[in-house]
């Protein structure tokens, strides 16, 4: 991507984020993650709450990553819990990225349990980048009470978090695989399955632990 003398004009490069063009918009937070200054960090932040474009939002993230974290932790923090569901999503995404484990309190049962099926995924993905070492077995009891839960996508992010989670996940995986919802029981299996053989498609992983549930597979009476 070429930037021009005026990309590179810092004040220049924020009123740029307001362009209706999405071309001019990535260029400028691209300026702005090239030449970092702390008082950009709240018009970023800002911009990615209602930014519509992916990739545009996805530079606007790398951005926050280049300024410090003592500017951007707090600000991101506040944003979880706006009532704008993009504002949530974003921020949780952005923290992911950043990494910071100072950010961990942010992660509460709340927010990985959001309405919105783009923050809790959002939130998932973030609580298991930052969650302390030690509290990787309450992170996987509090996922677990997920399973079950959307569309594919939102499973496979589910089980995707699970499974990162390693030998963490595996108790409450296997209690899961006994839970009377059937949907719950099939998304365990499946996660199950992903966790012994992270290779594994998580199409025909969840297929086949539905039909293991049909056929009276693990559950109430099916062992």
């Amino acid at each position: 991507m070429t930037t021009t003398r005026q990309d590179t004009d810092p004040m220049r490069a924020l009123e740029g984020l307001e362009d209706e063009r999405a071309s001019v918009r990535l260029r400028a937070a691209l300026a702005v993650g090239t030449t970092p200054d702390p008082r950009f960090v709240d018009k970023l932040v800002e911009r990615s709450a209602i930014e519509p474009e992916f990739f545009v939002r996805d530079m606007l993230t790398w951005a926050l990553t280049r300024h410090p974290v003592s500017m951007t932790l707090p600000p991101l923090i506040r944003e979880v819990r706006s009532q704008r569901p993009q504002a949530r999503s974003q921020a949780l995404h952005t923290l992911s990225k950043i990494g910071d484990r100072q950010a961990w309190p942010a992660i509460t049962r709340a927010v990985l349990s959001d309405a919105d099926e783009e923050v809790a995924r959002s939130a998932w993905r973030a609580a298991v980048v930052l969650v302390p070492e030690g509290e990787e077995a309450a992170l996987a009891a509090v996922l677990a009470t997920q399973l079950g839960r959307g569309d594919r996508e939102t499973q496979l992010s589910l089980s995707r978090a699970l499974v990162a989670l390693g030998e963490a996940a595996v108790g409450v995986l296997e209690a899961a695989a006994s839970a009377p919802a059937p949907p719950v029981r099939a998304h365990a299996l499946a996660t199950q399955r992903l966790l012994r053989d992270p290779g594994a498609g998580f199409e025909s992983a969840i297929e086949e632990a539905k039909r293991v549930v049909a056929l009276g597979g693990p559950g109430p009476g099916g062992r």
